[in-house]
């Protein structure tokens, strides 16, 4: 940033996108979320007009005239406007005019928020309250369930051991494995909740780890891709988990394909992006994509909560864990699917806050 501008270095952080503009409607500065939005760079706009950039509705063209001239500030919800490249954007936007000694020959701050980004910040934050409440029911329960279990097997046991007809014996055991799959299911919802081991890992070696799983467990007709950015840093986390959250979605993607398609992992940087409501300068994204048949419609909205499966026999649990585990990193999971084109979306802060 300019240092005539250090005053607004905290613009730089901010999620939405931000522009300084002088009297002549000319660019004097846009923060890293302004050129994601307008796809533009700071050096290619900076000291030219704002309409060589985008083409701003006459209601907006009026806030500026305003702000300049009546010193009115001004906010609009869904607005349209058209980037430089056609596309057109839907924004909520606001116009603050500035004193001239706050930066000199700025008088204007533009902020653009996508409504989309918008709304997506506001299902993720209900999505990650439900969940969390879903999780604490599903946890207590389980707790509830142990116990009584471990009665339930024990008293068949000593039943077995009373049981002077031998044929009677394969009741007990129906009892006792049932009673085993059902304890090792409650583990299985307990274990999400142990500690994390944070270290300095590797992305790529994790998802090495996976490829090599995924290809022992299902030999032949499955193919895995790689598409790598290798200049990411190491990032800090817990090796297992991680393990773990990328092997549950791409096992998910090999079962729907019954072993037959193609999954790619890919991995790209991410700078300044906002995830769980923290502002990052660097973060990871981990695609897992397959060209399966995709999730089915009726389950797309509930495929991260316990129990929820998509496939007979599944315990529903494998999308919930890494979700669990994407979370103690402090990152985001979501997932968009179709048939023939299903993809996870990891992002994950190089370092842990």
């Amino acid at each position: 940033m300019n240092s005539s501008f250090a005053s607004f270095a905290g613009l730089d952080l901010l999620a939405s996108a931000v522009l300084l503009i002088d009297e002549d409607l000319r660019v004097r500065y846009v923060n890293p979320a302004g050129e994601n939005l307008l796809a533009v760079s700071s050096r290619s706009v900076e000291s030219k007009p704002l309409l060589t950039i985008c083409t701003c509705p006459p209601s907006l063209q009026s806030a500026f005239d305003n702000g300049l001239h009546n010193n009115w500030g001004y906010t609009g919800q869904n607005l349209e406007l058209k980037r430089h490249d056609g596309e057109l954007l839907h924004l909520n936007c606001t116009v603050t005019p500035l004193r001239p000694d706050m930066a000199p020959g700025v008088r204007l701050l533009l902020e653009l928020q996508p409504i989309e980004q918008q709304l997506a910040a506001t299902r993720e934050e209900q999505l990650i309250q439900q969940q969390q409440a879903n999780r604490e029911l599903i946890r207590n329960l389980a707790h509830e369930i142990k116990n009584p279990l471990g009665g339930i097997r024990g008293a068949a046991q000593l039943l077995e051991h009373e049981l002077a007809n031998p044929s009677l014996k394969e009741y007990t055991q129906v009892i006792i494995k049932e009673a085993d799959r059902l304890q090792d299911l409650m583990q299985r919802l307990l274990t999400p909740h142990r500690a994390m081991l944070p270290t300095t890992v590797n992305i790529h070696e994790i998802l090495e780890r996976v490829r090599s799983l995924l290809t022992a467990e299902f030999p032949g007709s499955l193919a895995m891709r790689r598409d790598y950015d290798t200049s990411l840093p190491e990032l800090v986390g817990d090796r297992e988990q991680l393990i773990q959250a990328v092997l549950n979605i791409a096992r998910n993607a090999a079962q729907a394909m019954e072993g037959e398609g193609e999954i790619v992992l890919r991995t790209r940087s991410l700078r300044q992006v906002t995830l769980a409501k923290k502002r990052y300068r660097l973060a990871m994204e981990i695609k897992v994509i397959d060209n399966g048949p995709g999730i089915p419609e009726v389950i797309r909205e509930r495929m991260f909560y316990p129990l929820v499966s998509g496939r007979e026999g599944g315990s529903g649990l494998g999308l919930t864990i890494a979700q669990n585990f994407v979370q103690h990193h402090g990152g985001t999971i979501d997932c968009s699917s179709h048939p023939g084109n299903t993809v996870f979306t990891l992002r994950l802060p190089v370092e842990l806050a």
